[in-house]
């Protein structure tokens, strides 16, 4: 199908923040493009006109598609309950069970998660242009690889080419992207873009950076994204320490917020990635 996947080096390394700039930038240009996050784990959820229950991230990012937030964009959520556990959110309704390791990994994962997943992309792909999907942690977790229904899978069930994202404010970007490639197999052809988010200073100091990379993996850096430090979105998972901190200082600082930060974030992105090698991926 038409699409493309935002992947990301960690929790956190800004694909929430891509996904939704895509959203309003690709919808600015008149197509009409859905977001999609197979499986989201969260207790930050949005409900719908119906009354269901998806994610935040993901109803985010529908109202910068300009779209109305349903269901099949989010068909299973993770709310956490303790360390070892959590309520299962499938299609918008409370599961039977709750997600332990030996029931959702394999038991879950393998019938009614794929079965949910694969049903919401048929919908997507009858009724779109294309499809912005955004992945969980990082692709590279071998000890979870086997049953995951959210990153490099999912790019294979839609079809779609994949773009990798890194954090460069967190430091170790070079290296979480190589050793991302490096583990990820014969999905590693794949990835057809990097970005480097959350750039802070003078992007000149980055440039060795972006060469060496392409001249290490192969594979083109579509652009640096400069840290966003007044656009304030809703965090979608307890990892993201940004949003806290940020309605700390809410009082103090001017954030843009709604459609003003759609409007910025994909005004962010024309201006520092290559948007026509992005469009060109999603409608190959």
């Amino acid at each position: 199908m038409n699409g493309i996947m935002i992947q990301g080096t960690s929790s956190d390394s800004g694909k929430s923040f891509i996904v939704t700039g895509l959203c309003r930038l690709f919808s600015k240009k008149n197509f009409s493009v859905c977001p999609f996050k197979s499986q989201n784990m969260s207790n930050n959820f949005f409900i719908t006109h119906d009354g269901l229950e998806m994610s935040t991230a993901q109803a985010v990012q529908a109202r910068a598609a300009e779209l109305r937030p349903e269901i099949f964009m989010n068909p299973i959520l993770l709310k956490p309950q303790h360390e070892k556990s959590s309520e299962i959110i499938l299609n918008g309704k409370k599961f039977e069970k709750s997600a332990e390791k030996n029931f959702y990994y394999g038991n879950f994962t393998e019938h009614e998660g794929i079965n949910a997943v694969r049903e919401a992309l048929e919908k997507i792909k009858k009724n779109f242009d294309a499809i912005i999907i955004e992945g969980a942690g990082s692709p590279a977790e071998i000890n979870l690889n086997e049953h995951e229904i959210v990153n490099m899978r999912i790019a294979r069930e839609a079809d779609v080419p994949v773009i990798l994202a890194a954090d460069v404010d967190r430091g170790g970007a070079l290296a979480s992207v190589a050793g991302t490639l490096e583990l990820l197999g014969q999905d590693r052809e794949r990835v057809k873009g990097i970005i480097f988010n959350k750039f802070r200073g003078d992007i000149n100091l980055f440039r060795s950076a972006v060469e060496w990379t392409e001249n290490y993996t192969g594979v083109k850096v579509l652009g640096v994204l400069p840290f966003a430090k007044n656009i304030l979105l809703e965090a979608e998972d307890s990892l993201s320490e940004d949003f806290n901190k940020n309605l700390e200082k809410n009082s103090r600082e001017k954030f843009l917020t709604g459609e003003e930060a759609f409007d910025a974030i994909a005004d962010l992105l024309e201006k520092n990635l290559d948007v026509n090698f992005l469009r060109n991926l999603m409608f190959q």
